[in-house]
């Protein structure tokens, strides 16, 4: 996928908008909870100021009302915690309640090279979910080139990452250095990956995964279902699955995706044992349980027969791709299968130099929930967004940028 990227761009004494992902996390009190995705873009953000570039910051936060300025919504807090990761030697301007405007532009002009200036919260506006151009006009104003580093929203047609870019005509607009390296590990490497192919597929549905399953089905030499999902295929297959969640409208298209598979050569693979539990609680009784489960238990998360087969399938694996957890990770004991995914995962890319790739959202906390988010190739910032290239679908943010 071919986009222009940050090493093209020309911006020594411009004003650059930059759309950033800092829709994180914060506590009661405002203060971040956690600064991944803001220590994500540090590097694009160097990379302008390098540049003689001003970079002007733009994100969304959040779902306020659209109608104005909330204060649980601001950005100010993102930005104190900016300022202390870039550190004394940048100054970090906060514009407080608008995204656009007088305000925006007097705060512009009055920074100095080597400062940051940094929007509110986009969505404290109607016209960016909306994609409206009279608001992208004036936001585009702000600026004389565009960078988009903020994969996590790229699926989404908000004015920020489709009309604002349109608006500005002939100005250069590019990719930043997060944004490269999520095309490079998830549609470049996708294109032409070093086999045997892995993907392994979780969370809680099978409508969630099925365009995924569906595009992947001719790449990939297996796939691994696990998650909730797993149990509308095995229910499927016609094993007892107890009070396990199914989607009864997907049992069909579950029968016909594992006919599908076959007919590729493409090996599903389910769960061959389960820890499953009655409720979901951190002291409930739990059990191993194998061929079929009992009436009343539910499966929750992949059970140690499945842990050990799936570890020497990912480890003689070359490419891996995975996307969703395999049991409720967010609630011991039933995270177990998902840690030993990751750190499986993380074994076969130090002994066997694997790619693997973990997408956003859920999985990605997953990961550095279990330590090993720094072992793998790449963890996404997206959640979503990896999902829609996985099942191959066109991305709005990307088509709006420069071709290289």
């Amino acid at each position: 996928m071919a986009t222009a990227q940050i090493a093209d761009l020309k911006c020594a004494h411009q004003r650059v908008l930059m759309r950033v992902d800092f829709n994180v996390p914060l506590d009661e009190d405002g203060a971040v909870l956690d600064d991944r995705r803001i220590r994500a873009a540090i590097p694009t953000v160097q990379a302008v100021l390098k540049k003689g570039g001003l970079p002007i910051l733009m994100s969304h936060l959040g779902r306020p009302s659209g109608t104005g300025p909330e204060t649980a919504y601001s950005l100010e807090p993102i930005a104190s915690r900016l300022q202390a990761l870039l550190g004394s030697s940048h100054q970090v301007h906060f514009v407080s309640g608008v995204c656009r405007g007088s305000e925006a532009s007097r705060t512009i002009e009055k920074a100095a090279t080597g400062d940051v200036v940094m929007l509110d919260n986009l969505r404290f506006e109607a016209g960016e979910k909306a994609n409206d151009s009279e608001f992208a006009k004036e936001v585009a104003a702000l600026g004389d080139a565009y960078v988009n580093d903020a994969f996590g929203t790229a699926h989404r047609a908000h004015a920020s990452m489709v009309a604002v870019p349109d608006a500005m005509h002939c100005k250069p607009k590019v990719a930043g250095l997060l944004l490269e390296q999520e095309i490079h590990y998830l549609a470049d490497v996708m294109s032409s990956p070093a086999t045997p192919f892995l993907a392994i597929l979780g969370g809680a549905k099978v409508s969630d995964k099925l365009a995924a399953i569906r595009n992947l089905l001719g790449r990939v030499d297996s796939i691994l279902v696990g998650g909730a999902m797993a149990y509308t295929f095995l229910h499927a297959r016609g094993d007892a699955v107890g009070a396990s969640l199914v989607e009864t409208d997907m049992i069909e298209t579950a029968q016909m995706l594992m006919e599908s598979a076959a007919s590729e050569g493409v090996e599903i693979c389910l769960p061959i044992d389960h820890i499953c539990a009655q409720t979901i609680s951190k002291d409930v009784e739990t059990r191993v349980c194998e061929i079929g489960i009992p009436r009343g238990w539910m499966g929750l998360d992949i059970g140690p027969e499945t842990v050990a087969d799936w570890a020497i399938r990912i480890d003689s694996a070359r490419t891996v791709v995975w996307n969703g957890p395999v049991g409720v990770f967010e609630q011991p004991p039933f995270n177990v299968g998902t840690a030993a995914i990751a750190e499986a995962m993380a074994h076969t890319t130090k002994r066997h130099d694997a790619t693997t790739v973990v997408g956003g959202g859920e999985t990605a906390a997953a990961v550095e929930q279990a330590g090993f988010a720094g072992a793998i190739s790449h963890v996404s910032t997206g959640g979503g967004a990896s999902l829609r290239m996985l099942e191959g679908a066109a991305l709005p943010g990307l088509a709006s940028l420069d071709s290289a």
